[in-house]
Formats: C-alpha cells, sequence, structure tokens
C-alpha cells in the first residue's frame, strides 16, 4: 500500500492486491473526491475482486446482529453486575430456558409491522459525512420480511452502501439454514455465567457469550437475559475487521405484548484510515399483527 500527496495533501490511497486466481491488480481505493477506481495491470479473471470502502464500517459488525434471534428488555441497565454465585440457576439451565422460549415465542409471533429510523453520522477521511433514512417494516412468519422506504436524507454513498445492505443482509438472516448457523445456541456458542443483577422490577443473568467457531456474522460480547422471560434484554459486543480497528455495538430489546422486539441499536466504529462513524437505529411503532399466546413452561 500507499499513499499519493500533491500540494494540497492527501490525494488517493494504492494498494496491491491479488484476486482468487492469483493475478495482481493496482487498486486505487480512494481518490480525493471519496470515489473508488480499479486500474488492471494483469486480470484475466477478476470478477471476485470485492473492494470496499471506509464507508462499510458499520455494515459486517450490525449484519452479525441480523443474524441473531434474541429477546431483549427495557429495564434499567448497569454494566457493573452482581456476583454469579447469586444466581438461582446454572449457566446450562438458563441456557437450556432461552433457546426453549426463543423458539416458543417465534413459533407463536405470526406477522408485526413497525418504523425504523436510521441517522448515521461519519467523521474522518475523506471528510465528514451524514445521512437519515426512514424504513417501515412487515414481517410475516415464518421468514420474510418486507421493507419499505418513505424517505432518506443525506449522502448517497451512505444510503446507497450502507443503509440498503444492512436491509439486504437483515433479509438473507431470514432464510432458515442462515438462522440455524448462527442461532444463539450452544452448538454456535459458548456461554459462561458472570453475573446476576436483581432490581425491584426485574432480574438477569449476565453471561459472556463466546463463537466456536469463526464466523463473521457471529459475535462475541455480553448478554443479559430476563430471569423471568428467559429472553435476552440486552447485548453489548465488539467486532472489528479490516476497515475498523474497533467496533462497539449495543443492542435493546423492547416487550410488546408477549414478543420481544428490537428497540434501539447503537455502533460506533473507530475507522484505521482515521476518524469515527457513529450509527443508531431507533425502532418504533410496533403492531402486532397476527399472534397466538406464547406457552410456557
Amino acid at each position: 500500500m500507499w499513499l499519493a500527496f500533491n500540494s494540497k495533501g492527501l490525494t488517493s490511497i494504492h494498494a496491491q492486491v491479488t484476486n482468487v486466481a492469483g493475478e495482481r491488480a493496482d487498486v486505487i481505493v480512494l481518490d480525493e473526491g471519496g470515489a473508488m477506481k480499479l486500474r488492471k495491470s494483469d486480470i484475466r479473471v477478476c470478477s471476485s475482486l470485492k473492494i470496499r470502502t471506509s464507508f462499510l464500517f458499520v455494515l459486517l459488525p450490525l449484519m452479525s446482529l441480523f443474524w441473531i434471534r434474541l429477546q431483549p428488555a427495557n429495564a434499567q441497565q448497569a454494566d457493573v453486575s452482581g456476583s454469579a454465585a447469586n444466581a438461582p440457576l446454572k449457566t446450562e439451565q438458563i441456557v437450556e430456558n432461552l433457546v426453549a422460549m426463543n423458539l416458543k415465542r417465534a413459533q407463536a409471533l405470526h406477522a408485526y409491522q413497525g418504523t425504523r429510523v436510521y441517522p448515521v453520522e461519519y467523521h474522518g477521511f475523506p471528510g465528514t459525512r451524514s445521512a437519515e433514512m426512514i424504513v417501515d417494516v412487515r414481517y410475516q412468519s415464518p421468514g420474510t420480511k418486507e421493507f419499505t422506504i418513505p424517505s432518506s436524507s443525506g449522502s448517497k454513498l451512505i444510503i446507497d452502501k450502507v443503509f440498503k445492505k444492512l436491509l439486504l443482509a437483515e433479509k438473507e438472516a431470514m432464510a432458515m439454514e442462515m438462522q440455524k448457523c448462527t442461532a444463539l445456541n450452544g452448538d454456535n456458542y459458548d456461554f459462561t455465567l458472570v453475573g446476576y443483577e436483581s432490581t425491584p422490577s426485574s432480574s438477569r443473568y449476565v453471561l459472556i457469550v463466546d463463537p466456536k467457531t469463526k464466523d463473521k456474522f457471529l459475535y462475541r460480547g455480553r448478554i443479559w437475559i430476563d430471569a423471568e422471560d428467559f429472553a435476552v434484554v440486552r447485548l453489548k459486543a465488539k467486532n472489528p475487521s479490516f476497515w475498523t480497528k474497533n467496533s462497539e455495538i449495543e443492542q435493546v430489546y423492547m416487550k410488546v405484548s408477549h414478543f420481544w422486539l428490537p428497540a434501539r441499536n447503537h455502533s460506533v466504529s473507530a475507522i484505521r484510515l482515521g476518524g469515527h462513524a457513529d450509527l443508531m437505529i431507533e425502532y418504533t411503532d410496533y403492531q402486532i399483527t397476527s399472534a397466538t399466546p406464547v406457552s410456557t413452561y
């Protein structure tokens, strides 16, 4: 990799990459206008060569969350957990109850609709950018989500390369095979009980989750599980990638009728080229349009 400068400063970043056929190409990663260009030197097969700009900073970290079937709550939250020794149940029992109740809720929830607001701000190379998109969502069991975008504003690059790709990723996540490979269970994760929090309104188990295999759609972090509903009420995870040296994600859910649906997602990413990005997803106006009672133990 090398940098090009002129009297105005940095004009472009170059890198030499190899495609799957072993052939080399000179790549201009970003020019002074923030655009990406590919300069071929000796490429006969280059269709599999993929280039990503730093504006995809939030895509991979957030995509991992759309492969997780979690159920968090809107209780008061604290980063300091009580002693795990005070927990009424062991790790294996907590995970077993969580998996069972997640399945029951998924089977009982037939359809819902809601609205999301996606605001993002990026500060750094090659400049400051911001965007916002409003999305209406309709879910139909067992695995269909339809998105309508009534309005969007700001950077077209962020809207097209971040927001819309997140929606595509979420649709892909609905595939049964993908849900199986990334479900929050003992097949995909190791769990460690590290705390038990109790408040006047609720109690929560705190567990560390560690993926058993390396997969960009699995995450490593901490989850809070409601001790009564056995639903994840909150998660905090880190998911660095090639473009980000650190991505911190926090997701919180709220209870709508008998079901736990996303309430807020906040992602802060530090970009390796310099700068940082702040993405928030706010979920509102939920309506459960078709459901059956959730069976208990």
